[in-house]
């Protein structure tokens, strides 16, 4: 296994209560690198079939994100990391220095931050004609707002080292029937450039990946075989996939690489 250097480093994740998201296996992987791990999430409920959560689809996926952080922990525990779990709102600014000053805490410092946690509308409302400003309003709150407030605070408490790794979507430049959602991610890839040039100056990297069509649990049969067709490399994206990467983009490895939006998608939406 590859030696990232991230030993002691301190990694705060959020959006992090799936057990099959991306967040977790992040978390899982800095763990394994001897990372200290503080793991930020919302509950967010929606109404799911519990008869249907056996198995991948929307029912598993709305169960897992209106659940606490239980099941990660008991593998953080299994591999013996040093975790640190919060609950928190990161669309606040008062949620986001709740979150900082009890990390700081315990740990003492934040080196790196992956701004995972996002909320999309699963209602059929987020389309052009079917549009509402809740809908705009919520999606922005934390996937713009939120990522850029956790940032700002990562910059304002810096120590001696500075990775901040946000997490878009292979289709945020045209996402036809999730435009809001698109469009937040869209301005995140915008922030990362930006935020990249200015944090520069001390030694901060801002990048960004994108992940294609990966299997967090809400992919069902069906759509899994529906989706296949369009990803050159023919399988679903893993979270393990993208977590390799963040591992590498918050690494000494990738200290002049910065401003970037790399997408780990087997290919999709180019």
């Amino acid at each position: 296994m590859a030696d990232y250097g991230l030993k002691n480093r301190v990694a705060l994740i959020t959006g992090a209560n799936n057990p099959q998201g991306i967040g977790a296996a992040t978390a899982l992987a800095f763990g394994r690198e001897g990372a200290k791990v503080a793991l930020v999430y919302k509950k967010i409920f929606r109404p799911f079939d519990e008869t249907k959560t056996d198995r991948n689809g929307a029912d598993r996926y709305y169960q897992a994100n209106a659940g606490n952080v239980d099941k990660v922990e008991n593998r953080l525990s299994a591999i013996n990391a040093d975790y640190l779990i919060l609950e928190g709102d990161i669309s606040e600014e008062k949620g986001v220095e709740k979150i900082y000053a009890a990390v700081l805490e315990r740990f003492g410092k934040v080196d790196i931050l992956v701004n995972n946690a996002a909320i999309d509308d699963e209602n059929g409302f987020d389309t052009v004609e079917k549009i509402t400003r809740d809908v705009i309003d919520a999606t922005f709150a934390v996937n713009v707002r939120g990522s850029l407030l956790m940032t700002r605070e990562l910059i304002k408490r810096r120590d001696d080292y500075g990775r901040v790794i946000n997490i878009s979507t292979d289709a945020a430049q045209i996402f036809a029937g999730q435009i809001t959602y698109g469009a937040s991610k869209a301005a995140l890839e915008a922030l990362t450039r930006s935020v990249a040039l200015e944090a520069a100056k001390y030694g901060i990297t801002v990048n960004c990946v994108a992940p294609g069509p990966t299997q967090t649990g809400w992919i069902d049969a069906d759509l899994e075989k529906a989706v296949l067709p369009i990803i050159p490399m023919g399988k679903l994206i893993q979270p393990e996939d993208i977590a390799d990467t963040i591992l590498f983009l918050a690494s000494e490895r990738a200290r002049m690489l910065t401003g970037q939006v790399i997408k780990v998608s087997g290919g999709h939406a180019l």
